[in-house]
């Protein structure tokens, strides 16, 4: 069957849906220690999460650009990712979706969550045909993320780095096995129709 252009895709359990952040070592070891984000995390900023692991490693480069050295997966509350999703707005005007440009803009200064769909990506960190979803958390979102939602945060760098060293050394088939599994993620009805670009 074939992937729908929007889909969220995310390893997940009943209660919890898992997303990924990078780091320098300073912010993200002491947050995989404690299992929760230092006073240095910057609550006022916006903070961007990923459930896809692969999109992750195209963002950080597989854990090699400067500034994103420690891959972090944080374990969130579904209710905490539910709530960020139904107070979201998309990043970018669509025409038809938004009544015009001042109303998205409004919406968008009002909302603590944006989406953004970008392509997903393989092995190689080459673009797929359908999305990823990135959810940025600004203001209360962000707050709540870091101190009510944030369930566990595991440092998966060595699991980037081996993954990386089998792509790299021509065996796909071994890195697909060590891939966390993203089977599609349930969500509300109706609740990604005025989230899709």
């Amino acid at each position: 069957m074939e992937e729908p252009k929007y889909r969220i895709r995310a390893r997940h359990t009943a209660d919890t849906v898992t997303v990924y952040q990078a780091y320098p070592p300073a912010l993200g070891l002491p947050a995989a220690r404690d299992g929760r984000f230092p006073a240095a995390w910057k609550r006022d900023r916006m903070t961007w999460i990923k459930p896809s692991f692969l999109w992750m490693m195209y963002r950080c480069g597989w854990a090699a650009k400067e500034g994103q050295e420690t891959v972090l997966a944080i374990e969130i509350t579904r209710d905490g990712f539910a709530w960020a999703l139904r107070h979201a707005c998309l990043s970018h005007y669509v025409a038809g979706l938004h009544a015009d440009q001042a109303a998205w803009q409004r919406k968008l200064k009002r909302s603590p969550t944006r989406v953004q769909w970008d392509p997903e990506r393989d092995l190689r960190l080459a673009p797929l045909p359908y999305r990823s979803l990135q959810l940025g958390l600004s203001g209360e979102a962000a707050r709540r993320y870091a101190d009510e939602w944030t369930v566990s945060i595991t440092d998966v760098t060595p699991l980037t780095r081996e993954i990386h060293a089998l792509v790299r050394g021509g065996d796909p088939d071994a890195a697909r096995r060590l891939l966390p599994p993203e089977p599609p993620y349930p969500v509300e009805d109706g609740l990604l129709d005025r989230l899709r670009a």
